[in-house]
């Protein structure tokens, strides 16, 4: 924050026209004891002026009170307790000098104690602080305006938010960061400023104060580091926090403070609408790339990431908070890219090359993800559908590749619930037929198609002859319907075991 002088007891002593002089020595006093701000500058000769005294000011006597036998240890611990700053003692007025024992019980109480000349009256001397107070009025409210022009000309310029947030920073020599509605940093000035354990404390912290979504204005200390934390948008509908690293704001500076949480609302809030439409267009460029078709996307985007091309599919994403760290890795590695919302998810398209932002975007999010081989943007249907396919294969959080998927036979891609259901109810007969008897028909069809239906390996690996092998696999053909001498029957077969539960 910008340094300007405060009414405090130096401000006095160094007006030449007033001619005070300390009598204490600042070795006597508590640290800053001086440079404490004042609130006034009060007279009083009466043996107890504290009922009439404020905090924070400093008292002026001629020491008239002493006549009366006042006990000064008495009098100086009244005026330490109430706060007083300081006691200005008018000398040649009443008496000649300060009396020994009052500078001795001032020293001991750490209290200033200041002589005031008997050519300086006691309004000069409270004048001259009121004109300090008027003085550091007039310079707060010239920086407050000065500071706002600067803000303002700031939201001007590229990254308008951003730059506004810096120059706060500056004017406040303070440090500044501004959390999305996820609890993300998304802008900090200056970058390093905080150390990684704050920036971790601090990030919880405001995640509660906007999962809570309370309009909010709270300070916290992190590592002897003073925070105040200032929620943006409405209760309930919290678009953020902007995070200042200072302990309090004085009226000018909270004003400022105001107008950028104000400005960064509305700034989010254009950027919110503008990001619903520009994610309406996406959808619907969507529909025109799985027409197998880029032409119509390249002229509205102006470029689309260079072929062969990997399409992605997230189920269940945070489409507001994924496409704002998409844009930002965009943005900041000038990756070429295309992201869309549709019903079956949030698709992604990225240049084969940069294949790996698909694994980082589901790291942070924890998204499960299907993603497609490299396909040319004439087969980008096919390559959407490779990746709804592969979503399908995906249980957990992770992206799974369709390459994946394929290595597998044609019968696990074909092992649906309605598939396992049919081939349950196919060979229902058989197992009951094995349930009654004790015969494993079942496992012998198994091994005699695995040993392409030769019955003498299938015998040997059975341990029964062939005759009896015949003869099971005779019974099972009446079981299941099946003439198993066709080819066409026995494929059926080896799908129905490999496709039903066991």
């Amino acid at each position: 924050m910008e340094i300007v002088d405060q009414p405090t007891l130096r401000a006095l002593f160094r007006r030449r026209d007033l001619g005070l002089r300390l009598v204490s020595t600042e070795a006597e006093l508590p640290e800053g004891a001086l440079d404490r701000p004042l609130r006034w500058v009060h007279s009083s000769d009466l043996a107890d002026p504290t009922p009439f005294l404020a905090e924070d000011l400093v008292l002026l006597t001629t020491g008239t009170q002493f006549d009366d036998e006042t006990d000064i240890d008495v009098y100086v611990g009244r005026l330490s307790d109430r706060g007083v700053q300081g006691l200005g003692f008018g000398t040649e007025v009443h008496r000649t000098g300060i009396p020994e024992e009052l500078i001795a019980e001032c020293a001991l109480r750490g209290m200033p104690l200041f002589e005031v000349p008997y050519r300086t009256p006691f309004i000069a001397v409270a004048r001259a602080h009121s004109e300090a107070i008027a003085a550091q009025a007039y310079s707060r409210r010239s920086w407050a305006l000065d500071t706002q022009r600067a803000l303002a000309l700031a939201a001007l310029r590229p990254r308008g938010l951003d730059a506004t947030l810096a120059e706060l920073g500056r004017r406040l020599s303070v440090w500044v960061g501004m959390y999305d509605a996820a609890g993300a940093l998304q802008v900090s000035h200056p970058r390093a400023e905080l150390a990684p354990q704050q920036q971790t404390e601090l990030a919880a912290h405001v995640a509660e104060v906007l999962t809570r979504g309370l309009e909010a204005g709270q300070s916290l200390t992190l590592h002897e580091q003073t925070f105040m934390l200032f929620t943006i948008g409405r209760g309930g509908r919290l678009r953020g926090v902007i995070a200042l690293g200072i302990d309090g704001l004085d009226a000018e500076a909270r004003t400022v403070v105001t107008s950028v949480i104000a400005m960064a609302g509305l700034a989010l809030e254009q950027s919110e609408q503008l990001s619903r439409s520009r994610r309406r267009l996406h959808s619907q460029l969507l529909v025109s790339l799985q027409d197998d078709d880029p032409g119509l996307a390249r002229r509205v985007l102006g470029g689309l990431p260079p072929a062969p091309v990997v399409v992605a599919v997230a189920s269940d994403a945070p489409a507001g908070p994924l496409i704002d760290w998409w844009e930002r890795r965009r943005a900041d590695d000038g990756v070429a890219s295309f992201l869309a919302e549709s019903d079956e998810g949030v698709t992604l398209c990225v240049a084969a090359s940069d294949e790996a932002l698909l694994d980082d975007a589901a790291a942070r999010f924890g998204l499960r993800m299907g993603a497609s081989g490299p396909e040319s943007y004439d087969a980008f249907s096919r390559a959407h559908a490779q990746a709804v396919t592969a979503l399908l294969h995906q249980p957990d959080a992770g992206v799974f590749r369709y390459a994946d998927a394929v290595s597998t036979s044609i019968l696990g891609a074909l092992a649906t619930d309605e598939a396992r259901l049919l081939a349950d109810t196919r060979l229902a007969p058989l197992r009951e037929s094995d349930a009654r008897s004790g015969n494993d028909l079942e496992g012998t069809l198994r091994s005699w198609l695995e040993n392409d239906a030769k019955a003498e390996p299938t015998a040997a690996s059975l341990g029964v002859h062939r005759h009896t092998l015949r003869t099971r696999i005779a019974q099972a053909g009446t079981l299941l319907g099946v003439d198993l001498s066709s080819f066409p029957a026995r494929a059926e077969l080896w799908a129905l075991l490999q496709t039903a539960r066991d």
